[in-house]
């Protein structure tokens, strides 16, 4: 029996939106109160970050970066979209995602409509690991991966929360992918994902007075950080990002000092110095866009992979490395990508 070789991934293009509410670090210092958090390094506020209109859903950003798409390449982009996976980082309805409704407001009928919710800070990649072999097992012709972050301005400014040290960090967004089977576009090399299950707890939303987050009641849902969890995920993140993508960069058979772009996810500074020197890459080959956007959960890399882009630096064959670590640690992955150009 000979087996069929499965035709090469490859990421065709992608696009971002960022909310016209472009948020400056004194709307938080006009609210903020002691805090035991306040001066651990997990929470040196960016300086902006774009936070979603009140009325603004997961869909709405979405369908618009979709449209970036379309406005791109021509209003039948997207007609051939085969599957189509979603992430949201606040779903706004209870047990489903935006899938559906992006793809009755698109227009698009794919045989595989699927919310992914476990990848966090790490989806990019993982939707890409996912699509591709959805795509592989099908025989699709086109996936689109699309990523919402919408929980800054609808949990970080609420009244019990936006006097937090936390509630300066996270910003609004969104960006879409589009992912093709065959020559052509920008070959996904490999992907890597990594789960640590053992982890999953340590990712907790709190309130005071204690309450689930289905019921109703006086308390506003954050996230349950304290000091001893902190060293957890720092110690966790600061091993897990790096691990990934050196894995990633010796299957592709590349030294990891040697990489022409690494892009990660950006919680904060410190995560981001620590990165890049464990790879024993320079801070130009290491972009991010956490001064003008925060921390963007899942939609942080192809955010900073679409501003590398537009910035006109990422040249034709050159490898980008994408790397994060998800939640408390629990996920982790990468994707390398040899770059030709937007197709």
């Amino acid at each position: 029996m000979t087996a069929t070789a499965v035709p090469a991934l490859a990421l065709a293009d992608l696009a971002t939106y960022r909310p016209e509410n472009k948020v400056p670090s004194s709307y938080f210092a006009a609210f903020a109160e002691d805090d035991d958090l306040a001066d651990n390094v997990m929470f040196r506020a960016p300086a902006f970050r774009h936070h979603a209109a009140e009325d603004e859903t997961s869909a709405d950003m979405i369908v618009t970066a979709a449209g970036i798409l379309t406005d791109r390449h021509g209003a039948d982009y997207l007609d051939d979209v085969d599957v189509l996976l979603t992430h949201s980082q606040l779903p706004e309805v209870m047990v489903r995602g935006c899938g559906g409704e992006v793809a009755h407001r698109l227009g698009l009928t794919p045989s595989t409509v699927l919310d992914v919710h476990n990848g966090g800070c790490a989806a990019f990649a993982h939707l890409i690991e996912v699509g591709g072999a959805l795509l592989a097992a099908s025989g699709g012709r086109k996936a689109l991966i699309a990523l919402a972050q919408n929980s800054a301005g609808q949990i970080f400014t609420q009244d019990q929360v936006r006097s937090k040290a936390q509630a300066a960090i996270p910003g609004d967004g969104a960006a879409v992918a589009t992912l093709t089977l065959g020559a052509g576009g920008n070959p996904i090399l490999t992907t890597v994902s990594r789960s640590y299950g053992e982890y999953a707890p340590d990712m907790t939303a709190v309130s005071s007075p204690p309450r689930k987050y289905w019921e109703a009641g006086p308390g506003q849902i954050h996230v349950g950080f304290t000091n001893a969890k902190i060293a957890k995920v720092l110690s966790r993140g600061n091993r897990q990002v790096p691990e990934v993508a050196i894995e990633a960069a010796t299957q592709i058979g590349v030294r990891p000092s040697k990489l022409d772009w690494f892009i990660t996810n950006q919680p904060n500074r410190v995560f981001l110095r620590n990165w890049r020197e464990a790879l024993e890459l320079t801070e130009e080959n290491h972009p991010d866009t956490f001064d003008e956007c925060g921390n963007l959960f899942a939609v942080g890399v192809p955010m900073t992979l679409d501003a590398l882009i537009d910035s006109g630096r990422l040249q034709p064959g050159q490898i980008v490395m994408t790397s994060a670590f998800a939640h408390a640690g629990d996920f982790a992955a990468a994707a390398a990508i040899r770059w030709n150009g937007r197709s």
